[in-house]
């Protein structure tokens, strides 16, 4: 567990808010750029390099080049020409092109952002926050969220068994592979089946959702939590009024219009003065780097702690051998 996810769940959440709502409904590079970078090192806190880079460029870098290769092929907005396509009678233009890469990057990190998240936002964290306000919403929330994680360690699990048996999807005829996959998805559909009703029953027999019941509660909203939620509560008043100044701003229909650069001789129509947008890109940076930054801040902490408790251990040693050596002489 790092740093972070020791922080009052309402810390947690509320970052997590922030994060994806910049980055899902925010098209500047240098935002999409800043928040990836940020949930990248993140992810490779909490997962390590050789799972977060399997994650990103073995699951999700495709997704992110289909979505760039297909938006140029169906839409043609844009000035710039780049290559005329006969058969269909359509320009590839540059806007839509770069338009397509934006949009697969915020897809990307938008699923690197939720790796992180299923990890620190456990359920009973989630439950904690939101169970006495929406009970069912809630809970049904909470079993949405953990569906892909839980679901593919159960689809390895049933992969397992009937691999062990011959019938995995990589043995037999075309058709043999069809039939072990179909027999292997009605498997987990089955048990996914029987594990909401498990959840459920066993969420009714506890009282879960009834007015007046109580729940035990490990989160205390520390000291160190105020700390965090006022410097995050600063950064985020800090680049959410940049954005509301322009800062974000970021078109690409049917030019490439981008606050604070000056594109193929064009600006953007809103007047951002550089240190307000390399303020507002700053602030967001250290809001999405801020988990990390405690992590790091954390284990120096750690480190002089040890090493100050040495150096008073071999002091406190030091003089007890003195001490006796003392009492020998005098002897």
């Amino acid at each position: 567990m790092d740093t972070f996810s020791a922080c009052h769940p309402f810390l947690n959440f509320f970052y997590f808010t922030v994060v994806l709502f910049f980055t899902m409904f925010n098209q500047h590079p240098v935002f999409i750029g800043i928040s990836y970078v940020g949930a990248f090192s993140y992810s490779f806190l909490l997962n390590g390099w050789e799972k977060t880079l399997k994650h990103s460029f073995l699951l999700t870098l495709p997704g992110l080049l289909i979505v760039a290769l297909l938006n140029p092929m169906f839409n043609h907005y844009g000035v710039t020409m780049l290559y005329y396509v006969k058969s269909s009678g359509n320009w590839i233009t540059l806007e839509a092109l770069v338009y397509g890469v934006v949009l697969g990057a915020v897809m990307f990190v938008v699923i690197q952002w939720f790796s992180c998240y299923n990890k620190v936002m456990t359920t009973d964290k989630f439950i904690y926050l939101f169970g006495r306000i929406i009970p069912a919403l809630s809970l049904i929330l909470s079993m949405a969220l953990r569906f892909v994680p839980r679901f593919t360690a159960q689809l390895k699990v049933i992969r397992n068994g009937q691999k062990a048996m011959g019938r995995d999807v990589s043995e037999g005829s075309l058709f043999a592979r069809i039939r072990h996959g179909l027999n292997m998805l009605s498997i987990l559909v089955t048990w996914a089946l029987e594990n909401a009703i498990e959840t459920s029953d066993s969420m009714r027999s506890r009282g879960y959702g009834l007015k007046g019941r109580t729940a035990f509660s490990i989160y205390h909203f520390t000291r160190k939590d105020k700390y965090v939620l006022g410097i995050m509560t600063g950064l985020f008043a800090i680049f959410t009024g940049g954005c509301i100044k322009g800062a974000a701003y970021a078109s690409y229909d049917p030019r490439i219009l981008l606050a604070g650069f000056t594109i193929q001789g064009y600006t953007a129509p809103v007047a951002v003065s550089p240190l307000l947008a390399l303020l507002t890109y700053l602030c967001f940076a250290a809001f999405c780097f801020l988990p990390v930054l405690l992590d790091v801040t954390e284990t120096i902490r750690f480190s002089y702690s040890r090493r100050k408790e040495t150096t008073d251990l071999e002091m406190t040693y030091q003089k007890i051998y003195q001490t006796l050596e003392q009492e020998g002489t005098d002897r």
